[in-house]
């Protein structure tokens, strides 16, 4: 007997409400920890007397709390050392550069400060706008292929997946206060593509089965049926992605570590969401659909 997923779905529903409303509150009380991409900040352009590696500057930027800064080496032809070092940084005041610098001349040797600049957002408000906009446009264009290729319901129950992922990792970043920059707008963008796809595997699967599907036997056990025949391919994919992306965070350099921390947790709601929400969504909306049609049916009788 297989553990029965669309009979418990109310509680899944509160899971995911256990999980999303401290986010909610995150992000609506202490807000988001943005990166230099969003808001600007310092550049620093270094010349020592000796070839440096991105390493090594990282190692003396750790200890000021500045270990996520960008760090770009000048072509020497060397791929991994070179005298000359780019800095972007958050805004560092006239003393805090000062101590910076005193750091680097401290464990890294001489060196000439080349240029010190403050420099602008990568990522402004009006491409944050685009973004979002362009975010709404595709969620459409994904409304409108589920009910072309499924029906109206499965649309929005994928749609409230995704946005259920979407708001996880948000929620998390938020109450973590895990800095927000261009590569985290690359994973959000990721993490909605994996888990549609994740949805409408079931939701297809759900289809195939509602050919042979008899009243009798109940809509929920159709519908728990579609889940544990796909669960194999949910469990190896979902596992898949997971191994690489932890390996990437658990081994990749200090730049890559929220990148490959939002793909982690979204990744793990998208499993999560595909198999415990969007199907549950569709099948209570269908199963209410059925009891007032039936309340309908029985009050036009009398």
């Amino acid at each position: 007997m297989k553990f029965d997923v669309v009979g418990r779905r109310k509680w899944w529903f509160i899971l995911s409400a256990l999980i999303l409303i401290p986010g909610l509150i995150s992000m609506m009380t202490q807000g988001f920890n943005l990166g230099i991409d969003f808001t600007g900040g310092t550049l620093l352009d270094l010349k020592f007397a000796r070839p440096v590696t991105v390493a090594e500057v990282r190692d003396v930027l750790k200890d000021y709390q500045l270990e996520g800064s960008t760090i770009q080496l000048a072509l020497t032809g060397q791929e991994e050392r070179s005298p000359n070092v780019f800095i972007r940084t958050h805004v560092l005041n006239e003393d805090e550069r000062r101590t910076v610098l005193t750091g680097f001349e401290t464990k890294l040797g001489a060196f000439e400060l080349l240029r010190v600049e403050k420099v602008g957002a990568i990522i402004g408000s009006e491409l944050t706008q685009q973004a979002f906009f362009a975010l709404l446009i595709s969620w459409a264009l994904i409304v409108a292929y589920l009910t072309y290729r499924f029906e109206f319901k499965f649309a929005v129950s994928g749609i409230a997946a995704l946005l259920h992922d979407v708001l996880i990792v948000l929620g998390l970043f938020s109450i973590l206060q895990k800095e927000i920059d261009a590569s985290f707008v690359a994973a959000i963008l990721t993490i909605v593509g994996y888990s549609i796809n994740d949805s409408i595997v079931i939701f297809d699967r759900i289809r195939e089965n509602l050919r042979t599907y008899k009243k009798a036997d109940g809509l929920e056990d159709l519908v728990n049926r579609s889940i544990w025949q796909t669960m194999t391919r949910s469990i190896y994919t979902v596992s898949t992605v997971l191994f690489a992306t932890g390996s990437i965070y658990l081994f990749g350099g200090e730049t890559t570590k929220n990148f490959s921390l939002a793909l982690l947790i979204g990744f793990t709601s998208g499993a999560y969401s595909a198999i415990f929400n969007s199907s549950q969504i569709w099948v209570s909306w269908k199963l209410y659909e059925d009891r007032r049609r039936l309340e309908l049916k029985t009050k036009g009788a009398k």
